[in-house]
């Protein structure tokens, strides 16, 4: 008995040893320049969906490893010990701790950049309250209609008020430099505008430039054309939320107007294999097939020759 007890300890102390490892090389492994660490791909609600029934989020109420959290990106700059959240989802508190250990720091972000009013876009500011972490200012990026939003519905005007945050005016298509190497540029897009307008992100980093487009109504509803914009950059990050038409029975689907991947891909169809690949999915509903590893949406979407994000995925910038 005292040796098999001896074994197990030694055992356990080796694994850890192992595991340790494992993580100082993970970190070792960090991109040493500019790069953006994606913190969650799904919809708002986050994957699976409260209250759902189905069999879309039967695994993922079982199996941990398969759950997701709602989409949002960390830009991280190391050179500078400085990074930048796009979005505070109702996930915050766990995709704050996965950036802020892949980053090594325990400095909450240098600033926060909202696209729009939607709960799974703004809502995790409520963590920097006096109920959380009673934060001192973090700097928080608004365009005018959701600066007014903020300031002038509770709970969040108390954030402004106890100066939690600092509200910072953001103005379409005007480019804001974070610091010598990178900046950011938000443009106005279409979408279900209740209570704030959409803008989503350009993001220029010292070698890289991508688009942030988790939101949006269909393509044709924007005055701009989605592959010229995709030609002009290296990457996008396009709003993947549904796969294909019919895909919520007994719902009008054009009430929720995103562009369905499907969509998206025939538009690209005659583009070159260089610019598909640029082509990047996120936001995923829960009912999205693309959330499953090995479904046909996936297999669809990869063999002609377009991307799916993942959690945890870096690119460097």
């Amino acid at each position: 008995m005292r040796l098999y007890i001896l074994s197990l300890a030694y055992i356990l102390v080796a694994s850890s040893c192992q595991n340790l490892k494992q993580e100082q090389k993970a970190l070792e492994q960090m991109p040493q320049t500019a790069y953006i660490y994606v913190l969650g791909i799904a919809q708002d609600a986050g994957y699976p969906q409260a209250n759902c029934q189905k069999e879309c989020c039967s695994e993922a109420w079982i199996n941990l490893k398969t759950r997701k959290h709602a989409t949002s990106l960390a830009l991280v700059d190391p050179a500078t010990n400085q990074y930048w959240l796009f979005e505070a989802t109702p996930d915050f508190k766990y995709q704050l701790r996965t950036i802020q250990e892949a980053a090594q720091t325990t400095e909450l972000p240098n600033g926060i950049f909202l696209t729009h009013g939607h709960i799974g876009h703004y809502s995790g500011l409520m963590h920097l309250g006096k109920e959380v972490i009673g934060a001192k200012a973090v700097n928080t990026y608004v365009m005018p209609r959701m600066k007014m939003f903020l300031t002038t519905n509770g709970p969040w005007s108390q954030l402004v008020a106890k100066e939690n945050i600092s509200l910072i005016s953001l103005r379409n298509n005007e480019p804001l430099e974070l610091n010598a190497k990178i900046n950011v540029t938000p443009f106005t897009v279409p979408h279900r505008d209740e209570f704030t307008e959409t803008v989503e992100f350009k993001i220029v980093g010292p070698h890289k430039s991508l688009l942030f487009i988790p939101d949006i109504d269909k393509w044709e509803k924007w005055e701009k054309n989605i592959i010229e914009e995709t030609k002009k950059v290296d990457l996008v990050l396009i709003d993947g939320t549904f796969f294909a038409d019919g895909e919520i029975p007994g719902r009008d689907m054009s009430a929720i107007p995103h562009p369905f991947i499907q969509e998206t891909m025939s538009l690209f169809k005659q583009e070159s294999d260089h610019e598909k690949n640029k082509v990047w999915f996120i936001h995923f509903n829960h009912t999205n097939p693309t959330l499953k590893d090995n479904s046909k949406a996936r297999k669809e979407i990869e063999e002609n020759g377009f991307n799916i994000c993942y959690e945890g995925q870096i690119i460097k910038l």
